[in-house]
């Protein structure tokens, strides 16, 4: 399921999560911490996966396009929102 935020929205949910909340979503998926990272933003390739995250420049620090929603949910299931 795609699903289409602004690169903010993304940060912001990024930003409310507790402190080792992307551990415990990458143990729940089966991936690597660095692959959860990356999916909001980080860059480590040789640790961790791509994970369809497409990000088009824009207002509102753009819009991103994301392939699979599964650490979406997660990480809303975890933030403080």
């Amino acid at each position: 399921m795609t699903k289409t935020i602004t690169f903010n929205e993304l940060r912001k949910i990024k930003d409310s999560l507790p402190d080792g909340s992307m551990s415990k979503i990458a143990e729940e998926l089966g991936i690597s911490t660095e692959t959860v990272r990356n999916y909001f933003g980080g860059h480590n390739y040789r640790d961790g996966q791509s994970v369809g995250v497409h990000i088009e420049p824009g207002p509102d620090g753009g819009v991103v396009s994301l392939d699979d929603t599964g650490i979406l949910e997660l990480a809303l299931k975890y933030s403080n929102l």
